[in-house]
């Protein structure tokens, strides 16, 4: 998508300006930003008081790099704010969540009082089988509510959960167990995937053979499966917690109190712990859930579309929407679970107002058709939001085309486990927006551009993203490794965080992401972004999706190589590959230059995905090199990325 025909756009339809009555009725205003830059530390001192502290804060910011301490003398409770004083102010009958199933049909209406009952009988459950302050909980669970029961009860005893995205093998669950030292675990008997039921449990014993120090499992009844068990150490859900008192008396604990560790990728096999501690997290994910989503908890229904077991879920799930006391949908189910109308049928049922998702999943839906929003009433919907990678401008237009009616403001937000919450995007009501791009830090925050020296880039230039100034809500280091924490982050510009991302300013200066600098491509000298070849690929209009990565070459240094699934069917995509592939390859260089154009263009009828979603292209750069290919577990269909192999070897076969 070149920035002519963004610019086109934005001449032709002023409605990515702010639409002036959501701007008038927004929790944003346009004086948000000076406020804050008068005074960060002051600001953010503010917005804590979203927060129900036991002992108020003296002080803000302990800072002296690369550690942070925010509010630091305070004392609070984390499910307190989120669950106890909705309770207490009468806000008790609100719907927290209507928790959707995976199977139609099958659903649950939980209100602030009864997810108060769970949250408090699941922690005395948790005492009964010895959790206490400081001690590490596993999860390992699907998307049903006891995972937020359970989550909610772990930091209520000021005890740290470790989220295990249930998707991952029993080898990574141990691992993670070994390097938290967590001493138990909450899992349940299987989950659901379109109708069929999924075994967890299994993975749960295989994962403890190894990790002799796990005491108790808890264990949540979903299917009719037979489940292995050990005496002693397993115990059924049903069994412990609905037995519980639900009055719960909870202690205050200071505002530094680790509150959860989070498994993330780092460029080494050994994920990186990175923790979070409480009163810092929750003031920010509070305080961007309710400016960047705009959220009005009297009337909104909202639905982020993401799994706990990722940063997403739990910063935009469970802990700023819960603070904010917003009404939820939370889903167990893939996009097609029951068919590739689901998500359509769950906002119009729900009258969902605000939809946050990633750009995979937009793609998909994409690729199915705008015929299936189309027929069912998604004018419920007001905003609409994007995480977890950069947005390629042709799905930020169908998104707001097809799902927003051209009348919803996108929120496309930038942020990672390590920030804990959102730190770049657009505000709903102030900005005008651009298909793709971030826009600019939010308030409080200060981000910019710089090149390999550390030194800011002018409007135009691209270079690395970083973040220039302490936040609230950033990561307190990685888990029994401070050296690596200090190695990964803050070594590589003095001062300054690293996030690991490339980023670029636009003429107006404003900020669009490149991907990780891992995706960035040096060829014949020229840096280019992955992301930047993949958003004119998608903008072919027989392209659904494409991942590009770099591959050595003699010649260039480095030479592009795109995976591509069409539009077409596979029969009348074998018909014509050649003219495809070449038509193609000059769209890329007509798009953004001829030495952006592919070297290898391979088409397949799907890339290599995560059960979250996400491609993982570190597989496609393993088959680009013809390297042994890494862990592939966590692949929703290991076959995939065997099957591209054996693609590009028949491609290179036809070369010779």
């Amino acid at each position: 998508m070149t920035e002519a025909k963004i610019e086109a756009w934005l001449e032709e339809d002023r409605a990515f300006a702010p639409h002036e009555e959501f701007a008038a009725q927004a929790n944003a205003q346009p004086s948000i930003y000076a406020d804050a830059d008068r005074d960060p530390v002051a600001w953010w001192r503010q917005q804590a008081n979203r927060l129900t502290w036991a002992s108020e804060p003296t002080t803000t910011l302990e800072w002296e790099l690369p550690n942070a301490r925010w509010f630091a003398d305070g004392t609070l409770n984390a499910s307190v704010s989120c669950v106890d004083v909705h309770v207490k102010e009468g806000r008790g009958s609100r719907v927290a969540f209507h928790w959707v199933a995976d199977a139609e049909g099958e659903s649950r209406t939980i209100t602030y009082h009864e997810l108060s009952r769970q949250v408090n009988r699941t922690a005395n459950a948790l005492i009964e089988l010895g959790v206490t302050k400081g001690d590490r909980v596993a999860v390992y669970m699907p998307m049903i509510p006891e995972a937020i029961f359970t989550m909610l009860a772990v930091v209520r005893l000021g005890a740290i959960h470790s989220v295990v995205f249930a998707g991952f093998s029993a080898e990574a669950l141990a691992s993670r167990i070994l390097d938290s030292d967590c001493r138990f675990v909450v899992t349940a008997d299987g989950a659901f995937r379109r109708g069929a039921p999924s075994p967890l449990k299994p993975a749960v014993d295989e994962a403890l053979t190894s990790c002799p120090d796990v005491s108790a499992v808890l264990v949540v009844k979903r299917t009719d499966g037979d489940v292995g068990w050990v005496e002693g150490r397993d115990h059924w859900w049903h069994d412990v917690v609905e037995r519980q008192s639900d009055v719960h008396e909870p202690e205050a604990f200071g505002a530094e109190t680790p509150m959860f560790i989070m498994y993330t990728s780092g460029t080494t096999a050994k994920p990186k712990g990175i923790f979070h501690t409480t009163a810092g997290y929750l003031t920010q994910v509070a305080t961007t859930y309710h400016y960047v989503f705009d959220v009005k908890p009297e009337t909104d229904v909202c639905w982020t579309a993401a799994d706990i077991g990722w940063i997403t879920g739990h910063s935009y799930i469970v802990y700023g929407p819960l603070i904010n006391g917003v009404t939820q949908v939370m889903y167990e189910g893939l996009p097609d679970s029951g068919g590739r109308d689901r998500w359509w049928k769950i906002i119009s049922e729900h009258r969902v107002s605000i939809l946050y998702t990633a750009p995979t999943t937009i793609r998909t839906l994409m690729k199915w058709g705008h015929q299936l929003p189309a027929s069912f009433d998604l004018s419920s919907l007001r905003l609409l939001g994007t995480v977890g990678e950069p947005i390629n401008p042709e799905a930020w237009m169908w998104y707001r085309k097809n799902i927003g009616a051209n009348r919803c403001p996108i929120v496309d937000t930038w942020w990672q486990t390590e920030t804990g919450a959102i730190l770049c995007s657009p505000l709903p009501g102030i900005t005008a927006t651009k298909p793709g791009a971030a826009m600019r830090a939010l308030p409080g925050i200060y981000v910019a551009v710089v090149d390999n020296d550390g030194n800011e880039v002018g409007h135009g230039e691209g270079g690395y993203l970083v973040v220039t100034h302490p936040w609230p809500s950033m990561t307190r280091g990685i888990w029994g490794d401070p050296d690596r924490f200090f190695d990964t982050y803050w070594s590589r510009f003095p001062g300054k965080y690293f996030a690991g991302d490339g980023a670029k300013l636009d003429p107006d200066g404003d900020l669009w992401l490149l991907g990780r600098v891992d995706d960035v491509m040096n060829i014949s000298g020229h840096r280019l972004s992955t992301t930047e070849v993949e958003h004119a690929l998608v903008g072919h209009h027989a392209v659904a999706e494409a991942a590009v990565v770099g591959a050595s070459d003699d010649t260039t240094g480095q030479a592009i190589v795109a995976f591509v699934t069409l539009k077409l069917s596979a029969e009348d995509a074998e018909k014509d590959q050649a003219r495809i592939i070449e038509e193609l390859r000059q769209h890329v260089s007509s798009t953004i230059s001829p030495i952006a154009k592919p070297r290898q263009i391979i088409l397949t009828p799907d890339l290599p995905k995560t059960r979250s979603g996400k491609i993982m292209r570190r597989l496609l750069r393993d088959v680009a090199e013809n390297r042994s290919l890494g862990d592939v577990t966590t692949l929703t269909d290991p076959t995939v990325v065997n099957m591209i192999a054996g693609l590009m070897e028949t491609h290179a076969s036809s070369e010779d």
